[in-house]
């Protein structure tokens, strides 16, 4: 039994000596996590029956509740914040972006209006702009903190749709007209899968997705995209949106931006940049060039809960055109309105969430406490290490780098000489995959290039080191070697 009352929360006195407890809990849970299993090595279903059918009808000690973090939990625990977390893109939170999440939990503000919640809206537009210096964006772009870059790319499609001021979008809709042309959005085949999901919501539909073929290198071709919006202009479809991208999703490929904002201030269509994994690395000089004219256009996003450590999830989401993304979302009842709403933002006229937490702490936590020069040298830091693994690969005559790699994701796979069969060689790999993350040592995930099998592993944790690679490597040419010895595979 907790020693609340009937009536209030927590007692002071109990909550510093939970708080302390938990803290030092969190405080050895990164200093040791080596120690833990990136993967865990459990069955669906196996969380949910260590748990009860039913709610707890009577108040439970946090001693209990916390015990059960170890008991239930940890057991079900895939660690994004492991050094040889290598799969996906790696979203690790660092200390002092915990400390801004728990204090912006304590804080507990919901930030819809200036008014409720000043510190919330002016930290946000501060952080936003400390951001957008880092990353070398110009002045006129106008920032907001959104929760992922899924949220972040359908506001950027809905901003590009209220650019359509003659079709009369927000007040009549499209349902039902027939003076609406079908409109279309043009993308990579790389483009994330969420664009596809904000045309679905947005009321497209998937048939308004155009999506360009890539070169060899897996980027857009500009070329391409010029002809397909001609073909459909001469069909009778109205182009108005393109969303170009630095740093794929399976590869990290880089369209080439500068060449498709030629086309786009052509065309007069909105260019949405999506950099939510590349981004980061924008802060460096020396990658400034893979960069090249994401300053022309309309909207950009990149999301610091990525690669500049800030607990999962903050997405940053820039325009030329903030009148425009509030021309699509405000609606202000008389309940919201304030004395102060000519004079300053507010935020939640910027999106379709009314809610908004106090995410801009852990984003000001973590750029204060790294600095410029601290985020810089960790983000080089995994880019010399995915070069390194690189010529791991290269050097090893049974695998074979199979794309290259502009930022710190490494697409591979292997390759036994004298073994040219695709679908045999897709197999193997997928096979491969599924034994290494088998051990639960490493993870790794994979993507399809065509038809072709890929293997990814992308360097962007904040606690991997040049040891957690090289283990990593060893661990892979063991585990292929494995399934040529128990002739799991056949040439």
């Amino acid at each position: 039994m907790n020693s609340s009352n009937n009536h209030g929360d927590m007692p002071a006195e109990d909550f510093r000596k939970y708080g302390y407890q938990l803290i030092d809990w969190i405080a050895d849970f990164f200093a040791e996590i080596d120690k833990h299993a990136v993967l865990p090595n459990i069955q669906p279903g196996d969380i949910v029956n260590k748990l009860p059918h039913r709610p707890p009808v009577s108040s439970e000690s946090m001693d209990k509740i916390l015990s059960d973090i170890d008991k239930v939990i940890m057991p079900g625990m895939t660690h994004w914040n492991h050094p040889n977390f290598f799969a996906y893109f790696s979203s690790s939170g660092s200390a002092p972006g915990v400390l801004g999440e728990l204090i912006g939990s304590a804080f507990n503000i919901n930030g819809m209006v200036w008014q409720s919640c000043p510190s919330s809206t002016e930290l946000e537009k501060v952080t936003m702009d400390w951001l957008r210096q880092l990353l070398g964006l110009p002045e006129e772009y106008w920032g907001i903190i959104y929760d992922t870059a899924s949220t972040s790319n359908l506001h950027a499609i809905a901003a590009a749709r209220e650019q359509l001021t003659d079709l009369k979008l927000r007040e009549k809709g499209m349902c039902g007209r027939t003076d609406v042309p079908r409109l279309r959005i043009y993308l990579s085949e790389h483009a994330h899968s969420s664009v596809d999901k904000a045309a679905i919501t947005l009321g497209f539909g998937m048939d308004s997705i155009c999506k360009i073929p890539v070169d060899e290198s897996f980027r857009m071709k500009p070329s391409l995209l010029q002809e397909a919006i001609q073909a459909d202009r001469s069909k009778g479809w109205r182009p108005f949106c393109v969303v170009a991208t630095i740093g794929t999703t399976s590869t990290t490929s880089v369209d080439p931006t500068s060449e498709i904002a030629d086309i786009c201030e052509r065309e007069n269509l909105w260019l949405h940049v999506d950099a939510a994994y590349g981004g980061s690395a924008a802060i460096l000089p020396e990658k400034r060039d893979l960069f090249y004219g994401w300053e022309r256009a309309d909207s950009i996003v990149m999301n610091p809960h990525k690669w500049m450590f800030v607990p999962i999830d903050l997405s940053a989401f820039y325009t030329r055109k903030p009148a425009l993304l509030r021309q699509a979302f405000s609606l202000v009842p008389e309940y919201l309105k304030t004395e102060h709403d000519e004079v300053t933002d507010n935020f939640m006229d910027y999106g379709f969430q009314l809610g908004r937490r106090f995410r801009s702490l852990k984003l000001w936590f973590v750029l204060r406490y790294f600095g410029q020069e601290g985020l810089a040298s960790r983000i080089r830091y995994h880019l010399e290490l995915a070069k390194e693994f690189i010529q791991l690969v290269e050097d090893h005559p049974s695998f074979e780098v199979m794309a290259p790699a502009p930022f710190s994701t490494v697409c591979f796979r292997f390759h036994p000489e004298g073994t040219d069969d695709e679908n045999k060689l897709n197999q193997l790999n997928e096979k491969l995959l599924q034994a290494i993350n088998a051990t639960h040592q490493i993870f790794l995930s994979h993507t399809k290039l065509g038809e072709t099998y890929i293997i990814r592993f992308a360097i962007s944790n904040l606690r991997t080191e040049k040891e957690h690679v090289e283990r990593a490597w060893k661990l892979i040419q063991t585990e292929a070697q494995k399934l040529i010895d128990s002739f799991m595979y056949t040439s």
